[in-house]
């Protein structure tokens, strides 16, 4: 059995890699790239069969979750392939879709669970839920001819779903030839990251200082992070708004059967804000269903002006028409709860700073969606690989003297390791 990083050995984002036996291939993951690409450069990585229909060789792909750095590519994905996923990483790429007003990619799912192994071809792969800032996030380990890789995608043990990370520790494959772990976080500074339970206290003592209304700038599938909001909400005894996007998010994941709070008799505390532009959008695609099931829990402008010190609403720029309406901002603040790079974005840039020139204060809630110094140690300590294979990482060069007592194989995009 042999693999190759088409893309993510030496960056973050744009993963894929290929394993291969003599009969099977396995992609897992096929993210857009976040780096921008050199000229002439093809996004696409370079496995021909899984675009076309001829495959030399029984071919299935594997997303490890719903990042588009992980997925994001799956639309020019051949649709006779076998996909293999998360129900709910499924349910998060269709509404993505949905809202965007794309056609839904994948047309064969095959829904994997945790610690649940299915054989393709000959090989066999084992899929383990992880935590991670994003839902329904797996490693995945596979094994065929004697071999076994273990790739970790994104994931982290601080998070509203840590156990998952030390549940994984206790049944994690010993002995296996290759751990491709991610890295993404080891160009920071080596401490302990934050976890969501500390974020919580924050977002409770900065609604404490604040005058006037909180507004959240975050990630609308990050579903750790809007439970957090609902915690400190409901222990603030403040009324949560959230955008009818996120509304639908949470609702179907909740149809899933996962326990997270949403617009229902059961969660009086949240309310739901209608964006003109997004209703617009959602209306010429004939989707007035998806404004509809909400009206029961509908928040307006005007309300929100007359209650705004005990409002925390959900914001990001594409709602900054609908902010204007909302009249004394002075005294109130906007708790920025994403990875501080976006803030470079012009559009970002301008949302700010108009909430600034309206007496918004600004401060940072964070923490982030992957694993600390610490955590990915711990991952070593336990799984005691043959070779540590740096991934979804900008420190590849740098894994011997980060990891000093493991064996690091460094594998560059394109090269056949085995």
């Amino acid at each position: 059995m042999t693999f190759i990083i088409h893309r993510g050995a030496s960056e973050i984002g744009g993963s894929c890699v290929e394993v291969n036996t003599s009969a099977t291939r396995i992609i897992i993951d096929i993210g857009t790239p976040l780096m921008p690409l050199e000229e002439n450069e093809n996004i696409l990585p370079g496995i021909p069969s899984l675009f076309d229909c001829a495959n030399d060789k029984k071919t299935a792909l594997l997303i490890s979750h719903a990042h588009q750095d992980h997925y994001g590519l799956i639309s020019h994905v051949n649709k006779t392939i076998p996909i293999y996923l998360g129900e709910a990483s499924h349910k998060l790429i269709e509404l993505t879709a949905t809202f965007t007003g794309k056609e839904k990619f994948i047309t064969n799912p095959h829904y994997i669970e945790n610690n649940k192994s299915f054989i393709f071809g000959d090989i066999e792969i084992t899929p383990y839920l992880m935590d991670h800032g994003a839902f329904d996030a797996y490693a995945f380990l596979v094994c065929g001819e004697g071999k076994s890789l273990l790739y970790t995608g994104d994931f982290r043990g601080h998070g509203r779903k840590w156990k998952h990370f030390y549940k994984f520790l206790h049944i994690a494959p010993k002995n296996i030839n290759w751990l491709l772990m991610e890295g993404t976080s080891l160009s920071r500074s080596r401490q302990r990251f934050l976890t969501e339970t500390q974020l919580e206290k924050q977002f409770v003592q900065t609604y404490k200082e604040t005058n006037g209304i909180n507004l959240v700038y975050l990630s609308g599938q990050n579903i750790d992070r809007l439970v957090t909001i609902f915690r400190s909400c409901k222990r603030s005894r403040k009324t949560f708004v959230i955008d009818f996007y996120i509304a639908t998010v949470l609702t179907e994941l909740a149809a899933l059967g996962h326990n997270v709070p949403y617009p229902s008799s059961g969660y009086l505390n949240i309310r739901v804000f209608f964006p003109n532009l997004l209703k617009q959008k959602m209306e010429k695609l004939n989707r007035k269903d998806l404004i509809e099931q909400f009206i029961d829990y509908e928040i307006t402008p005007e309300q929100i002006n007359q209650n705004a010190k005990n409002i925390v609403m959900t914001v990001r720029p594409s709602m900054d028409h609908e902010i204007k309406r909302i009249k004394n901002l002075s005294g109130g603040k906007l708790i920025y709860s994403m990875w501080e790079g976006y803030k470079d974005q012009p559009g970002t840039e301008r949302f700010i700073s108009h909430l600034v020139k309206r007496g918004i204060t600004i401060t940072t809630i964070h923490t982030s969606g992957h694993a600390d110094f610490f955590t990915l140690q711990k991952l070593l300590d336990t799984v005691k690989p043959a070779e540590v294979v740096p991934i979804h990482t900008t420190e590849s060069d740098n894994y011997k003297e980060i990891f000093p007592n493991s064996t690091i194989k460094q594998v560059f995009d394109g090269e056949i390791a085995g």
